[in-house]
């Protein structure tokens, strides 16, 4: 509201100015016209407010004004343009039409000084129709920009969408591994209390051992339970496809079925599995797993380099691009994976370096 104001603060001025300037032509050439051209000059200013709001009828009225006094013709020039400016282009047409009208009449019975009749409405019709050009031209471009706006805003918020449910589906990805790993966990448990039920009479030591058991896994269920309950929470899309719970105790089976798949792939093993939570475990196996496809798909034919470290706990994926390479997908993998690395608490990076090699970083907090 505010631009707008301004907008007519200064078309008026400018206007004015423009009026003032025609008033003291016009005295001059024909001083006994003056009142009137004053009258149409208070008036002019008055239309020229009105046809800033309508457009279509103010610039009628210029046309008029001009017909009878030169002190209206900045008010119907501004009215050919600004209307070509914000209505259509047929409204614009006959703004235009009249104003050229509008001049003719006005030649007629004040005949205009150092110029022939003939070349002088040829003049004013050229400059009505550029500034009817030029009207519709800016009309169409503020359309174009407005809509490439709408445009990127959607693209933008579609982008947003399909990464909310690539985090959505990526929870419940880990929500249902935490389920089977639970469920096994828990025949576990009743296995051990069916033993301890059904022999009575086993010895001590037995019995200590399956107590010890049953209670290391009920603490580590409650655990698991309490992790499903906290990820359900998020969302509930489904996704039929998810991995049950490979950790990277399951890492060879997948390099092998990469190798098996024609993936060349160089392996560095430098990390210590040694008391490495369940969920980080499935955590780092996702990230080799998701490093690995997304070089298939968007770099295929390129070895793919992967290290694990242990000072500090890292992974790093790298594989060389192929410009202008991009298989099918959504383009969601690496936001799924970063609110998965990020639930665990670890950290994931990823960049094209100067030798065009993406790299794949991840940081995960297990004691090293």
């Amino acid at each position: 509201m505010n631009a707008r104001k301004a907008g007519l603060t200064i078309t008026l001025a400018v206007i004015g100015a423009l009026i003032a300037y025609a008033l003291w032509g016009a005295s001059q050439n024909d001083p006994d016209s003056f009142p009137l051209d004053a009258i149409v000059a208070l008036v002019s200013l008055g239309v020229t407010a009105w046809l800033y709001r309508q457009p279509f009828a103010g610039g009628v009225t210029a046309a008029v004004l001009a017909a009878v006094s030169p002190v209206a013709t900045p008010v119907a020039s501004f009215a050919a343009f600004h209307t070509a400016r914000r209505r259509p282009f047929r409204e614009a047409l006959v703004v235009t039409v009249l104003g050229v009208l509008a001049q003719a009449v006005q030649g007629i019975w004040r005949t205009p000084a150092g110029v022939s009749y003939g070349w002088w409405l040829l003049l004013m019709a050229a400059a009505y129709a550029a500034l009817l050009g030029w009207g519709t031209w800016a009309q169409a471009r503020a359309n174009l920009l407005r809509a490439l706006h709408e445009r990127a805003r959607r693209a933008e918020e579609e982008q947003e969408r399909r990464i909310g449910e690539a985090r959505r589906a990526e929870r419940n990805r880990i929500a249902r591994e935490m389920h089977d790993v639970l469920a096994h966990r828990l025949s576990l448990l009743a296995t051990y209390a069916g033993a301890v039920e059904y022999r009575p009479d086993a010895p001590p030591e037995r019995l200590t051992e399956a107590a010890r058991v049953i209670r290391a896994g009920a603490h580590q269920a409650l655990e698991d339970l309490r992790e499903v309950i906290t990820l359900m929470r998020s969302g509930d899309d489904d996704n039929p496809d998810a991995p049950a719970g490979q950790t990277l105790a399951d890492l060879p089976g997948l390099l092998a079925e990469a190798r098996a798949a024609g993936q060349r792939v160089d392996f560095d093993d430098g990390l210590d599995l040694d008391g490495m939570p369940p969920a980080l475990g499935r955590c780092a196996y996702r990230v080799v797993q998701e490093g690995l496809t997304n070089a298939r798909k968007h770099a295929p034919g390129q070895a793919v380099t992967l290290q694990l470290t242990s000072h500090p706990a890292t992974i790093v994926v790298r594989n060389k691009t192929v410009p202008g390479e991009s298989g099918p997908g959504a383009g969601t993998g690496l936001a799924g994976l970063t609110e998965r690395v990020t639930l665990v608490g670890g950290e994931l990076e990823h960049e094209i370096d100067a030798d065009g090699e993406f790299r794949l970083t991840v940081r995960l907090p297990w004691p090293s």
